[in-house]
């Protein structure tokens, strides 16, 4: 049976080589705490908050996010891909998800607001309905991806085909629509 740690704040902590104890963590607060490349694999965080904290390049296998925010958080090279998809539900504001993978995910109704995202990769994912709120999403991979229904009206620096995702309904605002238009190495003027 695992642990259960309920309402406590973490706060400056470092995880990187001394691992944060396996337990399910519920209604906890992480501020300014570093798990870079440390381990938070088989974990659970269920309605959790990281605030200011950095997770790049750590090992989230199998780990269980449930209702779990991020704000001003670095979060580079995820494998989100590996998590517990089971109940699966965050949000990321102000976040860094550089080279973070996302692939085969189902994650209708996302939000990502005011995000840097270079190079993520969004392969064969379900992004319907979800939000791409001021996000820079230079060189990020949309290959075969459901972006039904998403808003990037106000995303950046992002190149999608439209003959390789699907794409009805979503929305997009006349200053980003070049992104769509990448393939055809056409020049469009301001």
């Amino acid at each position: 049976m695992e642990k259960l740690i309920l309402d406590q704040t973490f706060k400056g902590q470092k995880y990187t080589e001394d691992r944060l104890p396996r337990a399910e963590y519920e209604n906890c607060t992480f501020e300014s705490c570093d798990f870079s490349k440390g381990y938070l694999d088989n974990q659970t965080f269920l309605e959790c908050e990281f605030i200011d904290c950095n997770l790049s390049n750590a090992n989230i296998v199998n780990t269980t996010f449930k209702e779990v925010k991020f704000s001003h958080c670095k979060l580079m090279g995820l494998a989100f891909n590996t998590c517990n998809t089971f109940l699966m539900d965050f949000s990321f504001f102000d976040c860094n998800l550089s080279f973070s993978v996302f692939t085969d995910l189902k994650l209708v109704g996302q939000v990502f607001m005011s995000c840097k995202m270079e190079e993520v990769d969004f392969g064969d994912c379900d992004l319907s309905k979800s939000k791409f709120d001021e996000c820079d999403l230079e060189r990020a991979i949309f290959s075969r991806t459901n972006l039904e229904k998403a808003d990037l009206s106000t995303a950046l620096n992002f190149s999608i085909d439209p003959d390789n995702n699907t794409m009805a309904g979503s929305i997009f605002s006349k200053d980003n629509l070049s992104g769509l238009l990448q393939k055809h190495k056409l020049k469009i003027l301001k």
